[in-house]
């Protein structure tokens, strides 16, 4: 086991990331579609999109953050006095100890057989999850429409039904190990043969990677569903011509007909 007296975590370049995303987006100049409400059905769809998306990057960025952080459960041991006060800390990477004196120390874990199967198949499943929401970020910045890549509406559509399953299984992978290591910790906390200071509690990473999940849910579904829709021109038009054959007189039409014989 190697020691480090201090560990600072690499935090995701989200300003790179803005910075590109900035560069393929463009203002749509096109007529507008009035719906029942007087609003768009055009601005109405890229809201909702630009609304997933923001959806998808906070998911992956906290699912990626829950990854990295080392307070997956906690222990809290006060001991005699507040003196020997010490926090314990485990993570999927590592294990850290905080002291009351200020002194903060951390434990990389090496060895992947000797972790417990839960931690194993969290370690796998986060990685996967943070993959998984690479590539559905990656994919939706094709499939919006607010964007110069994709190419015409039949190949966003696609882009962007990719990209929402590609968000709704790295929610999945994110959901799982999270309930997996909670009722870990529950069962051991309950168990009565495990000495009281050796229980922990979940941590704020438990949390974070909840959230994240449900983020990345929420973001596959208005993916998903946005790339469903019917073509809203068709339906203008279908709808015109029934609305134009519905109020045409009735002489006129036998008028016409009686031409014709």
């Amino acid at each position: 086991m190697r020691r480090c007296s201090w560990v600072c975590l690499p935090s995701p370049p989200i300003l790179v990331c803005l910075l590109c995303l900035a560069l393929a987006f463009r203002p749509k100049h096109q007529p507008p579609r009035r719906t029942h409400g007087g609003i768009s059905d055009t601005m109405a769809s890229e809201g909702l999109q630009l609304l997933a998306f923001t959806l998808a990057l906070s998911g992956a960025s906290g699912g990626l953050t829950a990854t990295l952080l080392p307070n997956w459960k906690v222990n809290v041991d006060v001991g005699s006095n507040i003196l020997t006060a010490m926090v314990r800390l485990q993570g999927l990477w590592m294990d850290c100890t905080w002291y009351s004196t200020g002194m903060f120390s951390c434990t990389l874990k090496y060895s992947i057989l000797a972790l417990p199967t839960h931690v194993q198949a969290a370690r796998a499943a986060m990685v996967l999850a943070c993959v998984l929401s690479a590539l559905g970020l990656c994919t939706s910045v094709v499939g919006m429409k607010c964007t110069h890549l994709g190419g015409d509406r039949h190949t966003k559509r696609q882009a962007s039904l990719a990209a929402g399953v590609f968000f709704l299984c790295a929610g999945f992978a994110s959901f799982v190990p999270t309930v997996w290591y909670t009722k870990e910790i529950v069962a051991n906390f309950l168990d009565l043969t495990i000495p009281e200071s050796n229980k922990y509690e979940p941590g704020g990473a438990l949390y974070v990677g909840f959230i994240s999940a449900m983020l990345l849910f929420s973001s596959g579904i208005i993916f998903c569903t946005s790339c469903t829709g019917r073509n809203p021109e068709a339906w203008l038009s279908a709808h015109e011509q029934q609305h134009i054959w519905a109020t045409q007189p009735e002489g006129r039409s036998a008028y016409h007909l009686k031409d014709y014989v």
